[in-house]
This record gives C-alpha cells, sequence and structure tokens, in this order.
C-alpha cells in the first residue's frame, strides 16, 4: 500500500523591510515582519525507489530544485537513502517575492522527514532548512515572524 502525505505549500509576505549597512559578505543587513498567506502551492509526497520531482513547472524555476535540494540534504543528514517521489502544483506566482520556492523546501523537509520516520523536531530540521535558504526556516512554522541578519 502507497502512502500518500499531501502539503500545503504556503506564501508569505513581508509585512515590512528595513535594509540598512552592507555586511562584510556582501549581503545587507534587514529587518522584516513576515507573514503566511493563503496562497498556496500543493506538494504531495508518496514512497518510491529513488527521489523523483515532477509537477507543472518549468524546470528552470527554483521550486522543484530547491524540493529536490532539500531531498538530498534530508537523506544525507539521517544516514540512508530512502526515496519518494514529490509532486509540485504551483499557485503561488514564480518571482513574485512571495517565498514559494522556500516553502516548498519546507514542505519537502516536513513532509521527508515524516515518511522516511526520520522523527527530527523541527529544531533539528533549522539548520537544514537554513542551508537552504535564509526564508525556508520560516516555513517551517509559518505565521507571523521578525526576520533579522
Amino acid at each position: 500500500m502507497s502512502e500518500n502525505l499531501k502539503f500545503k505549500s504556503y506564501a508569505k509576505i513581508n509585512l515590512g523591510l528595513e535594509v540598512s549597512g552592507k555586511r562584510p559578505d556582501g549581503f545587507h543587513e534587514l529587518i522584516s515582519v513576515m507573514q503566511s498567506i493563503g496562497l498556496y502551492d500543493t506538494l504531495t509526497i508518496s514512497k518510491s525507489v529513488d527521489v523523483a520531482v515532477d509537477g507543472d513547472i518549468p524546470r528552470d524555476v527554483p521550486g522543484p530544485d530547491l524540493v529536490r535540494r532539500a531531498a538530498d540534504l534530508l537523506r544525507k543528514n539521517i544516514g540512508h537513502a530512502p526515496g519518494a517521489r514529490l509532486t509540485l502544483r504551483k499557485s503561488i506566482p514564480i518571482g513574485a517575492g512571495l517565498g514559494g520556492g522556500s516553502s516548498n523546501a519546507a514542505c519537502a523537509l516536513i513532509g521527508l522527514n515524516k515518511l522516511w520516520g526520520a522523527n527530527l523536531s523541527l529544531q533539528e530540521l533549522e539548520p537544514l532548512a537554513a542551508e537552504l535558504g535564509s526564508d525556508v526556516p520560516f516555513f517551517l512554522r509559518g505565521g507571523t515572524a521578525l526576520a533579522e541578519g
């Protein structure tokens, strides 16, 4: 019997954004208030022999790549290599600054953590999420958050 897990991968908006000085690494310091909104993509995850990512969007956008990177990162960190089929259905406009790709990566981490029985807490998933992008840890929980750095 095949287990299918289905997730709503919510978008976010920045309610406020303050950009200040440039850091030594070339990035700018910023302060933002982020808020999850009702717009979402759908990520369906099921067992498979290998890891495969498919969906209804072109391959040159970040969503599928971040989902694949999330799967590879979690596989590496739990010490074994199960498979999964991840199907992404996009509703969040691509390139609109709504965090769709980051949200998709967070959903992949949460879903694969469950499917593969890794049983990592959200706190344990946070460093992995941060490796994928600065917005990804926010999407592990969603809601409203103050982001600094």
